[in-house]
C-alpha cells in the first residue's frame, strides 16, 4: 500500500519507518526543511536504539523516502496519518491540536480518490469528528474516512512495541476503512496482534484512560515509597508482594522521582480539561498531576537534605538526565525540577547522561556536563542517580569513593542494594528505603 505519514517526529518516524519494514511504501513527510534534510542524509533526529538501521535499510530498498511537499505525496496515497504534535496549550493546558487540523485541511485539499485518513497523534475525544467535520464542509466533494489509531509506543522499546503490540485499537465503523485498516496492520498476522474495532470516540478516550491509569500506578507507588520512608519499610518488597497480585501487575510499580516525558504529563492534564468541559471530573487523575508535579520538587529536597540540609556552595553530580534511559527525550524529565531545585539552592551542579546532553542544554540552567560519571564525580558532595541508564547499574563504586568529597550517594532508581553501596563507605540515600548515614 501507498501510505504517507504527515509529521516526522517521533510517532511519525517510528511508525513510518516500521510500517515500511512491513512491506508497504511509505513517505514520511515534514514541514521542517532540516529535519527533512537530515533523514535524507541518513540521521535521525531522535535516538531510539535500531532505528537508523530500519530507516536506512528501507531507504535502500526502496520502500521510505522523505519530503517536504505534502499535497504530491498525499495525492497518490491509499492511508494518511497524522502524526503532528498535540502539545499542552499555554495558558489552559487543553491539548493543542491547531498542528492537526491545519494537516488535516492540506490532506483533504491534496487526496484523489477514496482515502483513509488516520489520526496517530494523541488527540482528545470529539477530534476526529471535528475533523470529519472539517471534510464535510469544506471539501464535501471528497470522499474520505477518518479513523482513529492510537499509538502505544514506550521511549527507547518503541521498534518492538510497534512491532509485537499489546492491541491495535482503531476507530471506524466504516466498513471501507475497516478492511484498508486490516490491510495496512495484515503483515502483523503471524504476530497475532488483536486487532481492536470500536467507535471512534471509543478509541480516542482509550489513550487517555491507558495513560492516565498508568499514570496513577506510578503515583501511586511513589506516595507508598514515602510511607515506606517513615514507617521503617522497603518498597521495592510492597511493589513485589502487591505486583505478584495478577489483578495489579508489576508494570509501573517503580518509585522514583516521578513521572516525565511526552505523554503522560501532557495526557494526564488533557483528560483532565476535557472531563472538566463535559462536566464529568476525573479527580483521581487530577490529584494524580498535582502529586507528580510537587514530587519532583520534593526530591530536590530529598538530595537538599542528605546533604546535610544544605547545598550552597557544594558539587553535586547528578547521573542521568533524559525522562528514562535510551532516549535522548528531555520532555518534562523529573532532572529539570530537580537541578532547578539544587541550584535555587546554591549548588554548583555537573552532570552527564549518555544521550540527553545535547537537549539537556536547550531547558537546563547553568549547569556543567563532563564526559562519564567519574569525570563528574570528582571532588563531589553528593552522587545523584536520576535515571537509571544501564551504564549507572555496575559503577566502580571504589573508584567513585576516592573521587567523591563526601561519600553520599541519592538514589532516586533504586538501581543498588543498600549494602553494596554501604560497604564501600557511602552514605546512601534511596526511595522508600531506610537512609544508611556513615
Amino acid at each position: 500500500m501507498r501510505i504517507v505519514m504527515i509529521g516526522s517526529g517521533y510517532v511519525g518516524l517510528v511508525s513510518g519507518a516500521c510500517l515500511a519494514d512491513f512491506g508497504h511504501h511509505v513517505t514520511c513527510v515534514d514541514k521542517s526543511a532540516a529535519k527533512i534534510d537530515a533523514l535524507e542524509a541518513g540521521k535521525a533526529p531522535i535516538f531510539e536504539p535500531g532505528l537508523d538501521n530500519i530507516i536506512e535499510h528501507n531507504r535502500s530498498a526502496g520502500r521510505l523516502d522523505f519530503s517536504k511537499e505534502l499535497a504530491a505525496s498525499v495525492a497518490e496515497a491509499e492511508v494518511v496519518f497524522i502524526a503532528v504534535g498535540t502539545p499542552s496549550r499555554r495558558g489552559d493546558g487543553h491539548a493543542d491540536l491547531s498542528y492537526v487540523y491545519a494537516a488535516a485541511r492540506e490532506i483533504a485539499a491534496a487526496v484523489s480518490g477514496f482515502t483513509v485518513v488516520v489520526t496517530k497523534s494523541t488527540v482528545p475525544v470529539g477530534t476526529g469528528d471535528e475533523i470529519e467535520r472539517i471534510f464535510r464542509e469544506e471539501f464535501p466533494e471528497k470522499d474520505i474516512s477518518v479513523v482513529s489509531n492510537p499509538e502505544f509506543l514506550r521511549e527507547g522499546a518503541a521498534i518492538s512495541d510497534f512491532k509485537r503490540p499489546d492491541r491495535i485499537v482503531l476507530g471506524t465503523e466504516e466498513p471501507r476503512a475497516v478492511e484498508i485498516m486490516r490491510e495496512v496492520y495484515r503483515p502483523l498476522y503471524l504476530n497475532e496482534a488483536p486487532l481492536y474495532f470500536c467507535e471512534r470516540r471509543t478509541s480516542e478516550l482509550i489513550k487517555y484512560a491507558a495513560n492516565a491509569f498508568l499514570a496513577m500506578k506510578i503515583t501511586f507507588i511513589n506516595e507508598i515509597a514515602d510511607l515506606c520512608e517513615q514507617i521503617g519499610a522497603d518498597v521495592q518488597k510492597v511493589a513485589k508482594g502487591i505486583g505478584m497480585d495478577k489483578r495489579i501487575g508489576d508494570k509501573f510499580l517503580h518509585a522514583g522521582p516521578g513521572y516525565g516525558g511526552s505523554c503522560f504529563p501532557k495526557d494526564t492534564l488533557a483528560l483532565v480539561k476535557t472531563a472538566q468541559d463535559y462536566d464529568s471530573p476525573v479527580r483521581l487523575i487530577e490529584t494524580t498531576v498535582a502529586i507528580n508535579d510537587n514530587r519532583k520538587r520534593a526530591m530536590g529536597r530529598k538530595v537538599i537534605a542528605a546533604c546535610d540540609g544544605t547545598v550552597r556552595g557544594k558539587k553535586i553530580a547528578i547521573l542521568g538526565l533524559t525522562f528514562k534511559p535510551n532516549t535522548d527525550d528531555m520532555r518534562d524529565a523529573p532532572s529539570i525540577t530537580i537541578i532547578q531545585a539544587l541550584l535555587d539552592g546554591g549548588a554548583n551542579v555537573q552532570a552527564y547522561d549518555p544521550e540527553g546532553m545535547e537537549m539537556a542544554k536547550e531547558v537546563i540552567g547553568p549547569i556543567t556536563y563532563g564526559n562519564d560519571p567519574y569525570e563528574i564525580a570528582e571532588g563531589a558532595d553528593a552522587i545523584v542517580i536520576v535515571t537509571e541508564w544501564d551504564e549507572f547499574r555496575a559503577l566502580d563504586l571504589k573508584r567513585m569513593k576516592s573521587l567523591v568529597k563526601t561519600p553520599t550517594i541519592v538514589d532516586l532508581r533504586n538501581i543498588y542494594p543498600v549494602a553494596e553501596v554501604t560497604k564501600h563507605g557511602f552514605a546512601y540515600f534511596a526511595i522508600g528505603k531506610k537512609n544508611e548515614k556513615q
